[in-house]
């Protein structure tokens, strides 16, 4: 098997298990427990990582943060000390 046959077989072991919402740390050492060298598992994560991104959507605009500041007057809150709240 050529090396980069090999490459890809372990660049798509990478990209399905990513999707299945595993994480790179714990694929990596499941690769590395399978007896594949670190440079080989190192060069497929990159790769995959730049195939990811490519398939990933572009933003057109930027998301907008709304926040609402709720002040609650009508039921104001009775704040009791530490001590209170412990022995009654």
């Amino acid at each position: 098997m050529r090396s980069s046959e090999h490459l890809r077989i372990i660049v798509d072991y990478l990209k399905k298990n990513l999707a299945k919402g595993y994480t790179i740390d714990s694929l990596r050492w499941a690769l590395v427990n399978q007896g594949y060298s670190r440079t080989e598992i190192y060069k497929a994560i990159e790769l995959a990582n730049q195939e990811l991104a490519k398939e990933a959507p572009i933003l057109k605009e930027r998301p907008t943060i709304k926040y609402e500041v709720v002040d609650n007057e009508d039921n104001p809150v009775e704040k009791k000390s530490f001590w209170k709240r412990l022995f009654g």
